[in-house]
């Protein structure tokens, strides 16, 4: 059974650091946050985890297909060409 104890979570500790940017970002911050009646501060933490969520991701996938990669026999562009040609010609001839 879950209790309120069970159910508090710890704050972890948090690091500063100075971003600029434009001021039209920095109202549509503080619309958002606004709007939502939560801080700045809480919106762009927010944005920056789904950031890099996003990226590792992105990230992880990338190397996951360059791995595959490795594995896979490409042919050379010869016989690409070959390929391409032939069926050229076969569409020429209507066997295609």
């Amino acid at each position: 059974m879950r209790t309120a104890l069970n159910r508090i979570t710890i704050m972890a500790t948090t690091e500063a650091f100075t971003v600029r940017t434009e001021p039209d970002i920095v109202h549509q911050l503080g619309h958002i946050a606004e709007s939502l009646d939560r801080s700045r501060n809480y919106i762009v933490n927010q944005a920056l985890k789904e950031y890099l969520w996003r990226h590792a991701n992105k990230s992880e996938r990338f190397n996951q297909g360059k791995v595959a990669a490795d594995y896979i026999e490409l042919p050379d562009d010869d016989e690409i060409i070959r390929k391409i040609e032939d069926l050229i010609e076969r569409k020429k001839r209507g066997k295609v």
